[in-house]
């Protein structure tokens, strides 16, 4: 003990003479949304460039995501060359623009940049960025499993006493997540401050006794420029100063205060509710896997199969009857996509830009099909052929035993990252192109595509399953509508946005019913019908605000579907009652795999894979 207690004090002896450091300066920008319609956000940035390049005493630059509008290839290569015109070194991490809509599933942002997290040390101080999510859909902000365990292993690493500074591109607050993961370990160490975007405006913050600070956007939004932000390291503050290039730098807006943080482990501080669980204690968690990476798609099951892939590229084949793993398969990049089964091969895709079929027994590699960008889309299987979306703007069909490609249809305009469904001899899905696309299934040949006149990608039906019945394909999409199209010819029937459904739809096994979950609180359904029709059936969840797209999925005339803070629920929407409710974590649920009436094999964001089980009886 004697020894240990004298390592400390000449650990924190030896930092503190090292401490003494200079004072510097280094520029904070965020939000720089690259890819804007009429240039405006490249000319910020550029301007932006030569006003920091035009001072000589700027240390370094840091960048706190959405880098891009979209996260598109184009718009990250082109951020990649405007800043590579700074004369000093410059650390990037993503933002929820650059990941939520990317054709690559975000590998084509580590591609660009060559890392989306950064470890630095600046005259003692030690920077720390780490991306975070959501990734190819709407969910609230966050840090990915893998970036959680790699910022242990660089907090773990630190001197005794040494300061850090953590960047994100989220405040540390309820809009991500995971917030208590990061606020948690930052407590245990010299945490000087957190630094965010997001917000686009400059903003002090608070982070359960760390001191946080918003920057402002670097769009101009309605000024004449744009601007960001210059923070000066002194010798017991951090001074924040707006800057707007060309311009005389305002007087500095904020201060943190340099200081060794002392948190008080007795403070109650706000953590996610699980109260639900024991008002519903007749649902059970079997098993829980838990996974390295986030997981943001639905496992196939297959008899004692369950079989599902992660954002580290790993598939893996569970123990339906024990949680166990009975194999893996690796790929070379993150799996977006939902798994297929049939006649023994598994199919999916993956960011690597390759098809891969499996052998279900073994796990071995049946066959691979390469494209030519990243297999974000979800595979159908029917009579012995897959149909498949790449972000190659291409929807292919293949021979499920081989891989071979029997047609190519190559006209999307933008990647589709959903999965599509057949209804006679069309197979119909939409994409990240503002369209819903209808292929004969046979020849690959286009018979129609739709969109809802919005010139806005974001309001693509991209992310919403269609559903089908009668002659008419119904969807929901990010402008709100439901929107009932027929089938023969693509023409809309009728459309609505009286409940402000988002991305969520199912349909009843009778085809009479189309479900929606809208943004806050409730379940809705509308008769199936080429009349337009308004929502008949409503029921008050309680679940919030919510804009995840998880499907909604009926078995036995119970639907079933999760939201963005880990919750599932399984109700009865003819009967206006809530049967059971279970949260699991408090990240993004995906759409449910609903085995039998007692179990549903879930997913979250957060990697877990579990095993529900439901027993008749009452409540609390």
């Amino acid at each position: 003990m004697r020894r240990l207690s004298l390592f400390l004090v000449l650990g924190i002896i030896s930092f503190l003479s090292e401490a003494q450091f200079k004072p510097f300066r280094f520029a904070f920008i965020s939000d720089t949304h690259i890819g804007s319609p009429n240039g405006s956000a490249e000319e910020d940035l550029r301007r932006t460039v030569r006003d920091i390049n035009a001072m000589t005493d700027i240390a370094f630059v840091v960048l706190t995501g959405d880098i891009t509008e979209l996260g598109t290839n184009d718009e990250l290569k082109l951020a990649k060359q405007i800043l590579d015109s700074l004369n000093v070194q410059w650390y990037i991490i993503p933002g929820n623009h650059d990941s939520g809509w990317s054709e690559s599933g975000g590998v084509m942002f580590s591609s660009v940049f060559g890392y989306d997290k950064f470890s630095f040390e600046y005259n003692g101080i030690r920077f720390l960025g780490c991306a975070s999510g959501p990734y190819l859909r709407m969910s609230d902000g966050h840090v990915p499993r893998d970036a959680v365990n790699w910022l242990d292993t660089e907090l773990k690493n630190l001197a005794p006493k040494q300061p850090v500074i953590f960047l994100n591109h989220y405040p540390l607050d309820k809009g991500l997540d995971n917030w208590y993961e990061i606020t948690d370990r930052l407590s245990k160490y010299n945490t000087w401050a957190v630094l965010c975007g997001h917000g686009h405006t400059n903003k002090a913050m608070n982070f359960e006794g760390t001191p946080g600070v918003m920057g402002r956007s670097n769009l101009r939004a309605k000024a004449a420029i744009g601007g960001y932000n210059l923070v000066d390291i002194r010798e017991d503050s951090m001074i924040f100063s707006e800057r707007r290039p060309g311009k005389e730098t305002m007087t500095f807006w904020t201060g943190v205060k340099i200081d060794v943080r002392k948190y008080n482990p007795e403070k109650k501080t706000e953590r996610p509710d699980y109260s639900i669980n024991q008002k519903y204690n007749n649902v059970t968690v079997e098993w829980k896997y838990s996974s390295d990476a986030n997981i943001i798609s639905t496992p196939a099951v297959a008899g004692d199969d369950v079989l599902v892939g992660n954002q580290n590229g790993k598939f893996v084949c569970i123990s339906y009857k024990t949680g166990d793993e009975k194999w893996s398969f690796r790929t070379g990049g993150a799996i977006f996509s939902s798994p297929a089964v049939s006649k023994g091969v598994v199919v999916f895709g993956s960011a690597d830009g390759t098809i891969y079929g499996l052998t279900v027994k073994t796990g071995k590699l049946k066959w691979k099909t390469e494209t030519s960008a990243a297999v974000l889309g979800s595979p159908l299987i029917h009579e012995n052929v897959v149909y498949i979306g790449c972000s190659d703007h291409s929807f292919r069909k293949l021979d499920l035993q081989t891989g071979k490609i029997h047609w190519n249809f190559s006209g999307l305009e933008g990647p589709m990252v959903s999965t599509p469904v057949l209804y006679a001899d069309k197979i119909i899905f939409g994409a990240w192109d503002r369209n819903l696309y209808a292929l004969d299934k046979n020849s690959g040949t286009l018979l129609w595509k739709w969109n809802n006149g919005s010139a806005i990608r974001n309001y693509s039906p991209a992310a919403c399953i269609p559903v089908t019945e009668a002659g008419v394909v119904y969807i929901v999409a990010p402008d709100r509508y439901i929107s009932a199209i027929n089938i023969a010819d693509g023409k809309t029937l009728w459309r609505n946005n009286d409940a402000t459904v988002r991305e969520s739809i199912g349909i009843s096994k009778d085809g009479d019913w189309i479900y929606g979950k809208t943004m806050q609180d409730s379940i809705v359904a509308y008769r199936a019908s080429r009349e337009k029709q308004s929502f008949t059936l409503s029921l008050n969840c309680g679940f919030g605000y919510d804009h995840v797209p998880s499907m909604l999925i009926e078995n036995r005339g119970w639907v079933y579907f999760g939201t963005r803070n880990g919750v599932v629920y399984c109700i009865d929407p003819l009967q206006k009652k809530i049967i059971w409710v279970h949260k699991i974590d408090n990240s993004m649920i995906n759409t449910v795999n609903v085995t039998d009436k007692q179990h549903v094999v879930v997913s979250t964001m957060d990697g877990h894979v579990v095993l529900l089980k439901f027993t008749l009886g009452t409540t609390n």
